[in-house]
């Protein structure tokens, strides 16, 4: 992956995300603040979090949520790419990712970029939609499409990659079959309330997701695609 490819797959992401339609689908149905696949763990205790997203319309919702929680002194909402992080290096304890990962068009350097801005005895936690090891690249060709990248990365990509950075204790908790589960439903759920979506999102918009949210189930129900928790850390810890 080249630099003119992450620059292609920053300003997809940002043209996508920026969206009325993406934004009212995933407010509506995606799960409104909880927006990704799998299990969630809450932290009992306060903490500061800089939160790096590129779609300004979702900081914007991010940010009236804070401050209508009281939340706002606690975490700062910055819009931009992931591919570059306006922080030193060592500055965080934990960078923290969910889904985001496949969006990247570099992803070497992007991973490059969140070990730079970990502390040396913080960890890496983060998710993805990737393929299986196995699939071939063109297998799914039809689901990255609306992605806007050239292909998805694979636990052995991640692993070998991370591993090079220097963080060599990763654990990968795979949750593959969790995928199928969740395309499942939100294939369920965009039929059964597609009339109420519809006062929501643009028709044409809510045909794209009735035609492609049934390719991700059957690349899921098939195999082809990966998805779990990655826990990575340096072993001097």
């Amino acid at each position: 992956m080249s630099h003119e490819s992450a620059e292609r797959a920053t300003e997809a992401a940002r043209r996508y995300y920026g969206t009325s339609d993406v934004d009212g689908f995933y407010d509506a149905v995606w799960g409104g603040e909880d927006i990704h696949t799998g299990v969630y763990a809450h932290a009992h205790e306060p903490v500061a979090v800089a939160s790096r997203r590129i779609s300004e319309t979702q900081n914007e919702r991010h940010r009236r949520t804070n401050a209508e929680r009281g939340l706002d002194a606690l975490i700062e909402v910055v819009t931009g790419s992931f591919q570059d992080i306006p922080y030193p290096a060592g500055h965080f304890d934990v960078v923290w990712s969910q889904e985001a990962f496949c969006h990247s068009g570099d992803r070497k350097e992007l991973l490059g970029e969140a070990v730079r801005v970990l502390d040396p005895e913080g960890d890496l936690v983060f998710t993805d939609l990737m393929t299986a090891d196995d699939t071939p690249a063109d297998a799914v060709h039809d689901v990255l499409a609306r992605l806007g990248v050239e292909e998805f990365a694979t636990p052995t990509f991640y692993r070998r990659r991370i591993t090079e950075l220097g963080l060599t204790h990763v654990d990968f908790d795979d949750r593959s079959d969790q995928l199928l589960t969740h395309y499942l439903r939100l294939t369920e759920e965009t039929a059964r309330r597609a009339a109420e979506l519809r006062d929501v999102i643009s028709p044409a918009y809510l045909e794209s997701l009735q035609e492609n949210l049934p390719l991700w189930v059957n690349a899921c129900r098939s195999g082809r695609m990966s998805w779990g928790i990655f826990h990575c850390r340096r072993a001097t810890r």
